[in-house]
């Protein structure tokens, strides 16, 4: 009987795809990463499921898309009953193991934008259920000195090392490793000890917590103890090596802060590339030139060519110290003598403007720099150097990973298995589904934004709810989505096919989980 496969799955929060030297970068180096390139297939359009961290996370672990595993955006919670691939693989025999940011639950216990803890307590809902409170991992109990010991299995997890947050400040079990590894983590951690610096980008911060002591390294080194673990053991193994950065705050620590110099990098898609801004591009240009500043730290923004550069040489920092503990990793696994036996996956939650029309960040405009991030699929049934187009996306994970498994996925995935793909055949899908809704008013809205797009390997067609211009792009002659062609003449026949496809799509977001299980 053929061992079944271990599963050694890394993911990195808010890195666009052509951020890695084996998509391209000119400047960035990230030798480890690419070397699972070098013994895998990349593939070159891959999607999100949403362009923001919480839905599409749960749409990685459940094969489902936000309208119907219930995170919805970002602030909601995967409910407790969600079923995951992780419990299928869990069932089957395999140990499973989340190692840094999970980002399933809030991390904070902060009202939601634009309402209060009040508002939110005294509203009722649609369904008479109370909300879950027992379950809050992620928000929570890590104040006290001993390690928290979290409840599992956790959303299928049975060994969790939780990281929340992000930047030098980072919670959850690396929370509690940091202040008994550093006596002086109060003075780390207060802002008027920011190592000097000339940098003018919104959110750039010299933290003064060594490299050692920063979130990337912790998690690097409980892989690197998990993987040791599994050396002798007899059951197959999913980990899931899950790295805050290269999110905002922009704030590489030590030998990482100045690896890259701002003046490396070019703004290569300025605003004025765009042939007919939309509205909220339109109001996010007007609000950059009249120094309106962000509705939150987590909101899109545009900045002059000069602090954008900034926020590249600073991200490319973050990725090179998520490179070198890829590579620590690897050689782990290595050492471990399970190397042979692992499919080795990389991937992002989502992508950053970083600079496309002089944005940084995320949120509704659904430019392919935050729905396309990449993925690297390295298998040890063929570890031979491919590039794919096929298209794919993050709900389409679960049921690849557990076809390689040689598992079934529950009733209720929506996802299609690209495995072929992995071995240059043909991928599952011709077109792709992508949401996003946003939790509050942003970005010249008058409500919080629903948005759904539509992507075929040569078209973009976004609609955005109760607004009368959308957007439709021709990625094989535009493929920077510089020329809108919603009210374009020649374009209306495609305009409507494709919003008709889109239609079908959301006819299919409804659940299909609990099956009828009699007749009528």
């Amino acid at each position: 009987m053929t061992k079944r496969p271990n599963f050694l799955f890394i993911i990195t929060d808010q890195q666009r795809a052509d951020w890695l030297g084996c998509y391209g970068h000119p400047v960035l180096k990230t030798p480890n990463i690419d070397s699972i390139a070098a013994r895998g297939t990349l593939f070159e359009n891959f999607h999100v499921a949403s362009p923001v961290c919480m839905p599409n996370r749960a749409s990685l672990l459940t094969g489902r898309y936000p309208s119907l595993h219930g995170l919805r955006y970002n602030g909601c919670a995967l409910p407790e009953n969600a079923n995951t691939f992780v419990n299928v693989l869990a069932d089957a025999g395999y140990h499973t193991a989340a190692i840094g940011k999970s980002h399933l639950q809030p991390f904070t216990a902060m009202a939601p934008m634009g309402k209060s803890a009040e508002e939110i307590a005294g509203m009722p809902e649609a369904w008479q259920v109370e909300r879950v409170k027992d379950y809050e991992e992620e928000p929570v109990n890590y104040q006290g000195e001993g390690r928290y010991d979290i409840k599992s299995p956790y959303y299928g997890y049975q060994h969790v090392d939780m990281v929340t947050s992000h930047g030098d400040r980072c919670g959850g079990h690396y929370g509690q490793w940091f202040r008994a590894n550093a006596p002086d983590w109060k003075a780390l951690h207060d802002p008027v000890n920011e190592l000097e610096h000339e940098y003018t980008c919104p959110q750039s911060y010299r933290t003064p917590v060594l490299e050692n002591l920063y979130p990337t390294a912790y998690i690097r080194d409980r892989a690197i103890d998990y993987l040791t673990s599994r050396a002798e053991e007899d059951d197959p193994f999913f980990a899931f090596v899950s790295f805050p950065d290269p999110h905002h705050p922009f704030n590489p620590p030590g030998k990482y802060w100045d690896m890259y110099d701002p003046q490396d990098f070019e703004v290569s898609l300025p605003y004025d590339a765009h042939e007919n801004p939309t509205p909220p591009m339109q109001w996010l240009h007007k609000n950059w030139k009249g120094d309106g500043g962000q509705t939150t730290p987590q909101t899109a923004m545009m900045l002059d060519d000069q602090q954008i550069k900034e926020a590249m040489a600073l991200t490319a920092g973050m990725i090179a110290f998520i490179d070198d503990a890829v590579g620590d990793i690897l050689l782990a696994l290595e050492a471990s003598g399970q190397l042979e036996n692992t499919v080795i996956c990389y991937n992002a939650d989502h992508g950053d403007y970083l600079g496309d029309y002089n944005m940084l960040l995320k949120g509704a405009l659904p430019f392919r720099s935050i729905t396309r991030v990449p993925f690297i699929w390295s298998d040890p049934n063929g570890r031979t150097q491919t590039r794919s187009d096929a298209l794919c996306s993050t709900v389409d994970l679960a049921a690849t990973i557990l076809e390689r498994a040689g598992l079934e996925p529950f009733n209720g995935n929506q996802g299609h298995s690209f495995l072929p793909a992995t071995k240059a055949q043909q991928g599952p899908r011709d077109e792709t589904l992508i949401e996003y809704n946003d939790g509050g008013k942003r970005l010249g809205f008058g409500e919080p934004a629903r948005v759904r797009s539509l992507v075929t390997a040569e078209w973009r067609l976004t609609i955005y709810r109760h607004q009368d211009w959308g957007e439709l792009y021709d990625l094989k002659r535009d493929s920077s989505e510089t020329n809108n062609l919603w009210d374009s003449e020649d374009h209306q026949d495609t305009r409507a096919r494709l919003t008709n496809r889109l239609v079908h799509h959301l006819i299919s977001q409804m659940d299909e989980s609990p099956q009828a299980d009699r007749l009528a």
